[in-house]
């Protein structure tokens, strides 16, 4: 088990209800085995910049769970959930289906895969599925499979999943609900498995979408495929019924345009803003370039453009209605229901504010309204926050920012009070 987990505990109540109000509960994914099999040679296919000092990651890690605990959260580890939930009824059985082992590697591969999801004890399997299943960690024996006759004994069959790390993205809580994700990135797509047997099969949220306490937006267990993609980081719930998403390089316009469907039959959610980002890599999410850190107060990355192209998406008889905003900060504060916002943009030249950018300065992680966890090295942004009022909890992250992503990336909310 990982440290501080308590996976079994209920949430006080499911959902996500803000931003700043005060966090209950969130999941984490302690870096695993999946971190320690980045390399050189496969490093930019799994969407990462560089090697990671594991060993390093997993203390940084723990100390940004500590802080979390600290101030009074709950925290849950991913791999213990999912452990837990391939333990119930039907969860292997499901899992298995959704990676379709006979299409992807052929029928004589498939029954050993088979053998190793079926029969694995809980823990080893959960590490297999984020950590990655190789030639050698299959049962032993000789199969009739060209595919099989290839591969040497530390060739990946299912590659490793490192960017488990960052919970935000797979799966978003907005208000009592959640949407497990269809992620841009092919390296990304079965992290959607992993939280699909999670949210179906552990007690804890499978007995709150029994009850009605919560709810599945897509309407289903099964997000959309194709060029509909709409991953967390771009996702901020804003309280007052309102929700921004930003248009980024992993969320779409038709991935937003679907979700805002399931979330306005809902009925908890009213109105969404969905604001355009520059299509780059260091504006990957929205979360890169803003997040909340009081209840009208937002931390911006300095050089956004002032005046972002944004739209609003309202109910209509037949789907959505869709207006583009004026204003993007005006419409912000509207859809708030607040006469005006503080758009805290940290005074800082160019070059500094790209390297704080690319260091994650903006994407902090409030754990009650004006208190958030951020890195400790983006000095400049952090010194800004605290003169402006928001009290800034300092984290580590030299090695897992080079992840790119900060402490809100890492963490998926999903007990938060309103703001």
């Amino acid at each position: 088990m990982t440290p501080a987990s308590e996976p079994t505990a209920a949430p006080v109540c499911l959902g996500v209800h803000s931003e700043v109000g005060r966090l209950r509960e969130v999941v984490l994914h302690r870096p695993g085995l999946e971190l320690a099999r980045l390399t050189p040679g496969n490093v930019h296919d799994l969407l990462f910049d560089d090697v990671l000092w594991a060993e390093r990651a997993r203390q940084e890690h723990d100390a940004f769970a500590a802080a979390l605990t600290s101030r009074g959260v709950v925290v849950h580890y991913f791999a213990d959930l999912l452990a837990q939930a391939l333990d119930q009824p039907g969860a292997r059985e499901f899992a298995l289906h959704r990676l379709e082992p006979a299409t992807r590697f052929g029928p004589a591969l498939a029954e050993p895969l088979h053998k190793l999801v079926l029969t694995a004890d809980a823990p080893r399997l959960a590490d297999a599925l984020i950590g990655g299943v190789l030639k050698r960690d299959l049962p032993a024996g000789e199969v009739p499979s060209l595919l099989w006759h290839t591969l040497a004994e530390d060739d990946f069959l299912l590659p490793p999943l490192p960017n488990h790390l960052f919970q935000r993205d797979n799966v978003a809580w907005v208000y009592g609900g959640l949407s497990v994700n269809p992620m841009a990135m092919p390296a990304r797509l079965r992290e959607t498995v992993n939280s699909l047997v999670v949210h179906r099969f552990h007690p804890m949220f499978a007995q709150a979408l029994a009850d009605g306490a919560a709810e599945l937006y897509w309407g289903g267990d099964e997000p959309p495929a194709g060029a509909a993609t709409v991953e967390g980081g771009d996702v901020l719930v804003l309280g007052n019924g309102a929700v921004l998403v930003g248009l980024s390089q992993r969320t779409s316009a038709q991935g937003v345009e679907l979700l805002a469907r399931a979330w306005f039959r809902s009925g908890h959610v009213r109105r969404v803003l969905a604001v355009e980002l520059p299509q780059m890599r260091a504006f990957m999410h929205l979360d890169t370039a803003m997040t909340m850190v009081d209840v009208d107060a937002f931390s911006v990355y300095p050089y956004l453009p002032g005046a972002p192209r944004s739209f609003t998406l309202t109910p209509a008889t037949d789907g959505v209605r869709v207006a583009e905003n004026r204003d993007f900060f005006a419409a912000l504060a509207e859809a708030m229901g607040r006469a005006a916002i503080r758009v805290l943009r940290a005074p800082i030249e160019l070059h500094e504010a790209m390297r704080e950018q690319w260091d994650d300065g903006n994407n902090v992680l409030a754990v009650s309204p004006g208190v958030v966890v951020g890195y400790e090295r983006n000095t400049t942004t952090n010194a800004f926050l605290t003169d402006s009022g928001i009290e800034v909890v300092p984290v580590s992250g030299s090695e897992l920012g080079r992840g790119r992503g900060g402490p809100r990336c890492m963490s998926c909310p999903i007990a938060r009070d309103p703001a």
